[in-house]
């Protein structure tokens, strides 16, 4: 069995791989470690590019018969090969680096222990570049190379990224730095010690004879298993003699806790990989003193980040500085890096189509409803949707009240081709470390993320394949965005960005002082977007509005509809016809229809009004927390059905909502902050205007109704 590592070395054309595989070479000559595959190929000898064996097309069937080849592929009309005695020089301990194929992954991953895939990147711009710079193809050779994109690497692979557009020294110095970071591999064995949070690893000493190379006290290292579930990650800090003298020859020693979140039963074989100190400190401490970075920094910068070469105060102080001062230009940078490392999904459509809100207003679930009518239409719309961080429902939330929403890239291109659109959750397909840890410094301390979003959000929409996207920007005393001034100057940076990058891009700044639609929590939202699709006569008429608007500006996008008027035109008629009810039923059953949606909770309390008035504002953020409270997101039935709108006139005792709720005790709860935190006003007169919740001296409360119903 081999004991060295085989290195297979990907990437798109004019991405570098052939110079930084030559510059290792050189560097690392006379350490007789590292092996550099020399590749067969059906190409003459003199043509330009790497150092190969020269055979032709017959001779390389004959070769591949005999099992000469360890692997082999097709690509842009050649046939590649890659030697069988590389495997001796694995036995032999030596680790191999080879240029290779995404396409033989999955083969060599079956036939070698120690595989690492090393994905050679750059920006676009450059590979474009290299390619001119080459000679090698014609124009609409070159455009079709920088066209088409890898798919994934594969979950069960140990892989790294490697940047190659900052200089080709610096290139092929972090090329280096990725092959001599996985410095080992051995046996886990839990130590029944405990860490807490931090993560542990003991190795013994090492001597002359260790198995293990020398390793100092205190570094950072990652440690990779592959389970049932693909690669498991986990870093942690090394801890050398002590605890470790216990341990077997190759053996290294888990606390518990890190034990745990390896996930790899005793015994098994992990690879300890070495986290290098970042090469972009410096642009890191430039932009915490509030310096503006260009694009190529911001490159540097997040693909340290990407790769965890930094501690988690540092990453945050990058972040909370970004909250504070991002110009336009930074932002159009951070969408076109955000972008260019993400993962690009290709589609064979003339318009994808794709939807965002910033949120904050409850029950505005649109989404589902502009989703079917523009499946219904024949655009394309692979929406991916958020679930609940703070409300009482996302559009993922909602729509799994109905259906699957965790689904592939694969199952996305199925709802595609079979009922032209989907709404999955985005955390299977476009998770983002960085805005994880961005929401948990913004949203507690009440930074405005606003500028960080909108590279994030169309990054993401560039990397799903989306080419044209629209945005919903609500404001008002509740909403994330306070004033329509806020609003419109955000919609401006919106379109310019997605324009920078290629999107055609449309930000609406939307009322956003009150709830849209009745229901706030899953199944209650669902029963609202249903009752739209239906045209039944309960249906909530500011929700069906809303998304007839935003429908109407997608289908302009169409050349045969061309205006927001004409748009509207086609959505009421989709609508109305029942084709956006028919289309909704499509999608549901693509995605994997659950056999019973859920429905709202039976538990409820009616809270009524004290005294008679007019509704004078509702506090939107408030009875969001109030559903939250009740259960929801979680449980999908709980909730607040409202059963009034801001204006309606009421009398003493007519039910102003219906709390839906989990369990008794929640129930309970939510009755006690109905109580104490009036989020709905009622006042004496109908007022002039209203601003939120409130009307001043002649503002009223509720009651709550003691009787339920169960």
């Amino acid at each position: 069995m081999e004991s060295g590592t085989f290195f297979l070395v990907v990437g798109p054309s004019g991405a570098g791989k052939d110079a930084l595989i030559d510059g290792a070479r050189q560097r690392l000559s006379g350490e007789g470690r590292h092996v550099f595959a020399r590749r067969t190929i059906t190409r003459p000898a003199a043509a330009p590019g790497e150092d190969h064996e020269s055979i032709s097309p017959a001779e390389f069937d004959r070769r591949e018969s005999a099992g000469d080849f360890l692997v082999t592929w097709r690509a842009h009309g050649l046939c590649y090969g890659l030697p069988t005695s590389l495997r001796g020089a694995l036995e032999a301990g030596q680790d191999v680096v080879a240029n290779g194929s995404r396409s033989v992954i999955a083969q060599l991953s079956q036939c070698l222990a120690r595989l690492v895939v090393i994905e050679v990147t750059a920006a676009p711009e450059v590979l474009a570049q290299r390619i001119a710079a080459r000679g090698r193809e014609r124009e609409d050779e070159m455009q079709l190379r920088l066209a088409r994109r890898g798919a994934p690497l594969p979950a069960s692979v140990r892989s790294l990224g490697v940047d190659n557009d900052a200089g080709l020294p610096e290139g092929i110095d972090r090329f280096v730095e990725a092959l001599e970071s996985f410095r080992s591999w051995a046996t886990v064995r839990c130590l029944e010690m405990r860490s807490g949070a931090d993560g542990v690893v003991h190795l013994p000493a090492t001597g002359a004879d260790a198995p293990l190379p020398a390793w100092q006290g205190g570094e950072q290292v990652e440690l990779s298993a592959l389970g049932g579930r693909g690669i498991t990650r986990v870093r942690a800090r090394v801890h050398v003699g002590g605890a470790g003298a216990a341990l077997a020859a190759g053996e290294v020693g888990l606390s518990r806790e890190t034990f745990e979140a390896l996930g790899a039963p005793p015994g098994s074989q992990v690879a300890l990989r070495a986290i290098p100190a970042p090469r972009s400190h410096a642009l890191l401490a430039k932009k915490i003193r509030g310096e503006e970075l260009n694009e190529a920094q911001y490159r540097r910068l997040l693909r340290d980040f990407v790769e965890g070469r930094y501690a988690d105060r540092e990453l945050t102080a990058f972040l909370v500085a970004a909250t504070q001062k991002l110009s336009d230009a930074e932002v159009l940078s951070l969408a076109r890096v955000r972008a260019s490392l993400a993962h690009r999904q290709t589609w064979n459509e003339r318009i994808v189509v794709d939807k965002h809100s910033m949120g904050g207003v409850p029950g505005s679930r649109i989404t589902p409803i502009v989703v079917s009518l523009v499946a219904a239409h024949g655009l394309a719309m692979p929406k991916t949707s958020s679930r609940a961080i703070t409300s009482a429902a996302g559009t993922a939330d909602v729509m799994e009240a109905v259906a699957r929403v965790d689904l592939t890239v694969d199952e996305v291109q199925r709802c595609i081709a079979e009922a032209r659109a989907c709404i999955a959750w985005n955390g299977r397909l476009n998770h983002s470390v960085l805005d994880d840890v961005m929401n948990a410094l913004t949203r507690p301390l009440g930074l405005d993320s606003a500028r960080w979003s909108v590279a994030s959000i169309l990054s993401k929409k560039k990397a799903a394949g989306a080419t044209h996207v629209i945005v919903d920007l609500p404001y008002g005393t509740y909403a994330k965005l306070r004033t329509e001034q806020a609003a419109l100057e955000l919609a401006a940076l919106f379109e310019a960005t997605g324009a920078g990058i290629g999107l055609h891009v449309r930000a609406l700044a939307t009322d956003g002082s009150r709830p849209i639609g009745r229901g706030i929590g899953p199944a209650l939202e669902l029963r609202d977007v249903l009752r739209v699709l239906d045209n039944h006569p309960g249906a909530p008429a500011d929700l069906r509005d809303k998304a007839l608007r935003f429908a109407s500006q997608i289908l302009a996008w169409d050349p045969l509809v061309g205006s927001a008027e004409k748009g509207r035109t086609v959505a009421q008629a989709l609508l109305d016809s029942g084709a956006a009810r028919r289309a909704f039923a499509r999608i549901v059953q693509a995605q994997g229809a659950h056999e019973e949606p859920a429905r709202p909770s039976a538990l409820t309390h009616a809270v009524r009004a004290e005294h008679g008035g007019v509704v004078s504002g509702i506090d939107g953020w408030t009875i969001a927390g109030i559903a939250r409270l009740a259960g929801a997101p979680v449980d999908k039935g709980s909730g607040i059905d409202l059963l009034c709108q801001v204006g309606d006139a009421v009398r003493a005792g007519d039910p102003l909502c219906r709390i839906h709720a989990a369990s008794s005790d929640s129930l309970a709860a939510c009755v006690a902050l109905v109580q104490s935190a009036h989020p709905i006003d009622i006042a004496a007169e109908r007022p002039q205007a209203h601003a939120g919740r409130g009307a001043g001296p002649a503002a009223a409360s509720m009651r709550i109704n003691e009787r339920s119903r169960t």
